[in-house]
């Protein structure tokens, strides 16, 4: 996803950045709950209740309930071998961006040693198979209708290599919070079997109902360790497949890979589309039938089926 021009500047965009910084600036829970019950509301009115995307199985609804006490859970390998192996067949032809420095796109086999994080394009990642499919699976946008309280938008999605380097880590490799919207979950996939050594998504347990800073900012490991003990850091590992949600409004990172290598997909659902991004809906050929409300920022209009 390309990012939006938040401050004056060329492709300044002064609307959407009022609109990402307004809920920014609210950063005591209790009120931003006010205002996610508000906007929940007025998506309903708007969109209907999306009773279908309610309904749940005891095991989704065991992952609601971590989700909204740890910020965490763990939702078990959502793709089978056969379908991770369909994935990584179709990318092997298509090209990555450098997410640190600068330079023409490059294929998997392509990639030098010095490039640590790389994504594929949205167009790519939309045709990959199994993609979109799995983002508007019931499962997973009941369970993000659920959390909102209303029927989601589907606000990013993005397959992402993560690589091992020496030296210093990415700024992404490091403990940080985000701010993507009033309210949102991120549905993160591994593609590649992932133990400590490949690089693990690492949370903060119940950090999402903490109060953020204004101003977000970084924090180092040893700052994490020393204020909270080691069994409030949930660390996700699985074999390739495994699927698990996070709430990143709370402390998290993405740890930098020390022997393997790591591709992962990254749904992101919100209650309002992420002014943090610029949106370039794609158009999309395939056969599935489509919500055309909760997919509006990544397809095109005449994409719809239904």
């Amino acid at each position: 996803m390309e990012y939006a021009q938040l401050k004056p500047g060329r492709r300044f965009a002064p609307l959407q950045s009022l609109l990402y910084y307004s809920q920014r600036i609210v950063t005591y829970p209790a009120l931003r709950r006010l205002v996610v019950r508000a906007v929940s509301g007025a998506v309903r009115l708007r969109q209907g209740a999306g009773k279908e995307l309610y309904a749940s199985t005891s095991s989704e609804e065991s992952a609601l309930g971590d989700l909204r006490r740890s910020g965490y859970a763990p939702l078990g390998n959502l793709l089978d071998v056969a379908q991770c192996d369909d994935i990584r067949a179709w990318l092997a032809d298509k090209l990555l961006t450098d997410r640190d420095h600068a330079r023409p796109g490059f294929t998997l086999a392509q990639r030098t040693e010095d490039v640590r994080v790389a994504d594929y394009h949205l167009c790519d990642v939309i045709a990959c198979p199994h993609i979109l499919a799995l983002a508007n699976s019931p499962a997973l946008l009941g369970l993000a209708a659920r959390y909102m309280e209303c029927k989601p938008t589907i606000s990013a999605l993005g397959l992402r290599w993560s690589f091992p380097v020496p030296g210093d880590d990415s700024a992404l490799q490091a403990f940080h919070r985000d701010s993507e919207d009033w309210r949102y979950l991120k549905v993160l996939v591994y593609l590649t079997d992932v133990d400590g050594g490949a690089g693990p998504h690492v949370y903060l347990h119940g950090s999402h109902l903490t109060q953020a800073p204004m101003r977000l900012r970084f924090y180092s490991d040893s700052e994490i360790t020393s204020a909270h003990s080691s069994e409030m850091l949930l660390t996700a590992v699985g074999t390739r497949g495994f699927c698990f949600a996070v709430d990143t409004a709370g402390i998290h990172k993405g740890a930098a890979p020390a022997l393997l290598p790591r591709l992962m997909l990254q749904i992101q659902y919100s209650l309002l589309p992420s002014y943090a991004y610029r949106y370039a809906p794609q158009r999309y050929q395939g056969p599935l039938l489509l919500d055309p409300y909760v997919n509006r920022l990544i397809l095109r209009p005449p994409a719809w089926r239904d």
